[in-house]
């Protein structure tokens, strides 16, 4: 079966045959299938009222457990954001109902952004919209194969991921 990048790196090789074109086929692949995943997130958690950085937020503070609470910081590094971003983001989750802001009894200045029990329906539920259309996604493939490709993607993002900065 032919796909758009199949079509597109035939044209480059046609095109610029001094080019070794070979990244293309692996590459533009996972890019276009980003946008695809990102159109199913953005429809997952549209139907539980969320945008996608509200999910990010929410289900970093349910994947902390009970009592679903984290610092500002840690929140910062599990999401990517700056501090000022995570400030608003804060803000605006609070006003919601979704989350609260709480003294941190460790240090006298700091403060824990813990959910709500909405926020911790809608981190739940935006989650299982989100399973559903990642399994869509990946329906062509057999558990298998589902299995090698995690293990090949991993292989290709643990550096990222594990190098500081």
């Amino acid at each position: 079966m032919e796909d758009e990048v199949d079509r597109l790196v035939a044209a480059w090789r046609r095109e610029r045959p001094d080019l070794d074109v070979e990244p293309l086929e692996v590459l533009s692949r996972i890019s276009r299938l980003a946008r695809h995943l990102d159109r199913a997130r953005r429809l997952a958690f549209s139907e539980v009222g969320l945008e996608p950085w509200e999910f990010d937020v929410l289900t970093a503070l349910r994947r902390a457990g009970a009592p679903y609470q984290l610092s500002p910081g840690a929140l910062l590094t599990q999401t990517l954001v700056t501090s000022g971003t995570m400030t608003n983001r804060i803000d605006r989750l609070a006003k919601k109902g979704l989350v609260e802001r709480l003294p941190d009894p460790s240090d006298r200045r700091g403060v824990l952004v813990r959910l709500t029990p909405e926020g911790r329906e809608a981190a739940d539920e935006s989650l299982a919209g989100l399973l559903t259309q990642e399994r869509a996604i990946l329906a062509e493939l057999s558990h298998q194969q589902r299995g090698e490709l995690a293990r090949l993607l991993r292989q290709l993002t643990a550096p990222f991921d594990n190098t500081p900065g």
